[in-house]
């Protein structure tokens, strides 16, 4: 995981426990899992017997880092971060232990620190002991000057980052930055603060930025970001998304996302090469993740709703979802909306597929399949005859059409 390390940290960490931090933005009330490997750093740091700190930038939020991006982002209000904050925190909680005594995790928000620091004592206090020189000399900084150029507000960034490293080094004897490989320049800007401000030493060290075997972006899906958040994106789509890892992806995120030692992981690869199609490795990793992030529960609901198109799950267990974890399960299956109302009277089955929804093109295809048997609703095989009502109705909304064995369609009533 590792990528840079400051001379003389691994010394620091070698003689007893050592105060670190990493650094959360809280432009989203959830973390999505390309934090993932920043709150695994902190785990491991936490596991050594050091104390971490997870700073959630309430200050930094309303500026926005230029490192890694084209873009200046959005302000945000100060009720948004408010509330991104909390959700943030709560996140953390279910990772670090923040109750164990010496080397507890503690949570600091740098807008505190920041709330009644004015500009003018700012630029006399911070301002004075970095030079603009070195600032310009940052890689985040060169490479936005080279092309749209970039605003003020984020040029002074890695002075805010900065002083945060020097603000917890002088209050919080933290003597460690973490973070991923595109933090090192203003991770050591605030190191630099410390030497030249504090006339103290401080560390850095940072981790790989993970990438996808094929070189993009790691923590994305066809739908954008995969959250931490259940109401962002399910514990299935969750679930779904570190299953659907290829085998080498596999291989590398084991390693990087679970607590899993090497006696273990090598079991696994054993079991991989030796049975592909099993996807013990994917299947591990899913498990444990989704554990850890949902509970065990979500994770038995997760798998079970996996098995549901295998057939391995019955029809029943669709009313032990809620209305948006159906959605979420059928996302990207076809599905079409009827009237209640028609529905309370009764719908002959063959206008149901082929004149309320467009499952089948003609009413003659839709009766044809449904005399060879290829054709049921919720499961069950049908007639032509069969008229289909409420009672129909899968937690009082949905009706599941399957055209073949392979082919769903949701109907839902409104």
């Amino acid at each position: 995981m590792l990528h840079d390390i400051m001379p003389g940290t691994e010394e620091l960490l070698s003689k007893g426990t050592t105060s670190g931090y990493i650094g959360f933005d809280p432009t989203a009330d959830s973390l999505h899992v390309g934090s993932l490997a920043q709150i695994m750093t902190l785990i491991h740091f936490q596991r050594a017997g050091h104390k971490p700190f997870a700073l959630v930038g309430g200050a930094t939020g309303m500026v926005g880092d230029p490192s890694g991006k084209s873009q200046e982002r959005n302000l945000l209000s100060e009720d948004v971060l408010q509330k991104n904050l909390a959700g943030i925190k709560g996140q953390l909680e279910k990772f670090l232990d923040f109750d164990c005594g010496a080397n507890s995790a503690q949570m600091v928000n740098n807008y505190d620190w920041f709330k009644d620091f004015t500009f003018l004592d700012f630029i006399r206090e911070v301002g004075k002991h970095i030079t603009v020189n070195y600032m310009m000399a940052k890689d985040s900084v060169k490479k936005r000057l080279e092309g749209e150029g970039m605003s003020f507000t984020e040029f002074t960034y890695q002075l805010v980052q900065g002083y945060d490293f020097y603000y917890l080094w002088k209050n919080n004897n933290c003597a460690l930055q973490m973070g991923g490989s595109d933090q090192w320049g203003n991770i050591v800007t605030g190191t630099e603060l410390v030497r030249r401000k504090g006339a103290g030493e401080a560390f850095a060290l940072t981790t790989q930025l993970i990438k996808k075997a094929d070189g993009t972006k790691f923590g994305k899906s066809e739908n954008g970001n995969v959250w931490l958040d259940a109401e962002k994106t399910s514990p299935y789509k969750f679930y779904q998304f570190w299953l659907r890892t290829s085998d080498d992806d596999a291989k590398s995120y084991i390693r990087i996302f679970t607590l899993f030692d090497e006696e273990t992981i090598k079991a696994l690869e054993a079991e991989q090469e030796a049975a592909p199609g099993l996807r013990a490795l994917q299947n591990a990793l899913a498990n444990d993740i989704t554990v850890r992030v949902h509970g065990e529960a979500a994770l038995e609901k997760a798998i079970k709703s996996s098995e549901f198109f295998f057939g391995n799950t019955g029809i029943e267990f669709l009313s032990e979802l809620t209305h948006n974890e159906i959605l979420g399960l059928f996302d990207g299956v076809p599905n079409y909306t009827i009237n209640t109302a028609d529905l309370q009277q009764g719908i002959n089955i063959i206008d149901l597929l082929a004149a309320h929804t467009s499952i089948f093109p003609s009413k003659s295809e839709a009766k044809k399949t449904i005399l060879g048997g290829g054709a049921s609703i919720n499961r069950n095989k049908i007639t032509a005859e069969d008229v289909i009502n409420q009672d129909a109705l899968i937690n009082g909304k949905f009706i599941l059409a399957q055209k073949g064995k392979k082919n769903y369609f949701l109907i839902i009533a409104e």
